[in-house]
């Protein structure tokens, strides 16, 4: 059984001033024990706005909202795969509907393995295959492809976009898939480690060219099986060295392999998928800048992805490159708590990434057992847990909180301007809709009046609670 909590009734009161004395506004509240709440409250009129007003400005439109997501992961379908058939079927709906489910309508995907594979692997291990003749997507057709095709039917139209965390071992120079040695792999020795600066990528001509060609082929592979990719990642993480899947590229020699080889490569193939210099992890701008400088390789860069400390750049980027889709790739996972503490770092992080200009927040695991640790033995969160031994199911404080923003803010909607302070968003759906989320940290409710238009509702916000607070007026209203 799904593991939910008791809702009492929502206790917020809106009033507001307008030429209609009373209307109906719909509420969703989560908060410490009571984690999904829904009311539709009637407000009668009251006072006007004052200086402690939070005010929407609805002439400030800021970047459009192409969706939310998260990973396929083959420990998820693992996990998934701990239910019968019902029961799963009854969870995927849950999570992947578009209606009734969480809304999603991006997802990620590594190519090959990455640290939440049940194992190693790559689509081809064939030591010197430059021609690619030994490629295959056989082991995915075990975890990933099953996991995407029972999604595609709840989600018919997802965008995928997909990325790797290290090329077959033999196109690097330490012919492992580790960067640093850990009981976990079976690196041998410290001077095949790798570091940071230092791409461990083979860069010669015929391994860059075989290695746009792996590209080209994942993505042909994937289509024959009615599944695209619109976008691809040329490496997960570039500057980290891990005990798990991974490969060390400088900016410079990822801008060379993006600008001479998988950009050429893709379009000389007809292929349409999109080119995004992610994931980054670093706060470096100048790494960023390295690629979108180069006229020969910003040409074919169609955003830039950020995860972990790369949330530090993603405020200038968005200042030097205005017009540059932004992607908020991998949500910070923490240590496997999945408690309530987890889900308020993801709402900082939600508001951090949408105020510096992201289109797209990105979950990483969705679902996990309840060890949640990887292959490699990191501890992680997800949005649900499923345990191996009583087949339990939890939904935990960080799916009602994605679920809060994925399921009410629709792909097309517009950020708009508000403040001042912190924790409050504000967006316009495509329909003219309003949907402003706030945020009450303290332990004491919080009254606040909020301004949107012509129109000044006062909240009363439980201690602790997230709020999103639907409403009508349009853009064109104001």
């Amino acid at each position: 059984m799904f593991k939910l909590t008791t809702f009492s009734s929502l206790i917020i009161f809106l009033v507001f001033s307008s030429c209609s004395p009373h209307e109906k506004i719909k509420i969703v509240r989560m908060m410490p024990g009571e984690l999904w709440s829904e009311t539709i409250q009637v407000v009668p009129a009251a006072g006007d706005p004052d200086p402690e007003t939070l005010v929407l400005d609805l002439t400030q439109k800021q970047q459009v909202i192409d969706g939310f997501g998260a990973c396929f992961n083959e420990m998820g379908w693992d996990a998934l795969m701990i239910l019968d058939s019902s029961r799963r079927e009854d969870l995927l709906f849950r999570i992947f509907d578009r209606e009734d489910g969480c809304g999603f309508n991006i997802f990620r995907m590594p190519i090959g393995a990455n640290d939440y594979a049940v194992e190693w692997y790559s689509l081809n291990e064939t030591p010197g295959d430059y021609e690619m003749s030994g490629f295959t997507i056989d082991h995915d057709r075990k975890y990933l492809i099953p996991y995407i095709k029972a999604a595609q039917k709840y989600a018919p139209g997802m965008k995928i976009w997909a990325s790797p965390w290290c090329p077959p071992v033999w196109m690097k120079t330490n012919k492992h898939y580790a960067c640093r040695m850990d009981v976990v792999n079976d690196l041998c020795c410290r001077e095949l480690e790798g570091r940071e600066g230092l791409t461990q990528f083979i860069m010669d001509d015929k391994t860059l060219s075989a290695y746009a060609l792996y590209f080209s082929r994942f993505i042909q592979a994937y289509a024959n099986l009615g599944i695209g990719i619109y976008a691809v990642h040329p490496q997960n993480e570039p500057n980290s060295c891990q005990n798990f899947p991974s490969c060390i590229w400088t900016a410079s020699d990822l801008a060379t392999f993006i600008g001479k080889y998988l950009g050429p490569r893709l379009e000389a193939d007809g292929l349409d998928t999109d080119i995004w210099y992610g994931t980054i992890e670093r706060p470096y701008i100048e790494n960023i800048d390295t690629v979108l400088t180069d006229p020969g390789v910003k040409k074919y860069i169609k955003g830039v992805g950020f995860q972990w400390a790369g949330k530090g750049a993603i405020e200038k980027t968005h200042e030097k490159y205005p017009d540059m889709k932004l992607m908020q790739t991998e949500s910070e996972c923490g240590d496997g708590s999945n408690d309530w503490a987890a889900a308020m770092h993801t709402f900082d992080l939600l508001q951090h990434y949408f105020n510096n200009g992201a289109n797209v927040y990105m979950y990483w695991n969705i679902v996990l057992d309840e060890t949640g640790k990887s292959h490699w033995g990191w501890k992680q969160n997800s949005l649900i847990t499923i345990d191996r031994a009583s087949g339990e199911i939890i939904l935990n404080p960080e799916f009602y909180l994605i679920k809060l923003f994925s399921t009410h803010i629709r792909p097309g909607a517009v950020k708009i301007n508000a403040g001042p302070g912190k924790n409050i968003l504000a967006f316009a759906n495509p329909e003219g809709d309003l949907v402003v989320i706030v945020r009450n940290p303290e332990e004491t409710t919080l009254v606040k009046k909020i301004s949107v238009g012509n129109k000044t509702y006062q909240v009363a916000l439980e201690p602790g609670s997230v709020n999103a607070l639907l409403l009508e007026p349009s853009l064109e209203d104001s």
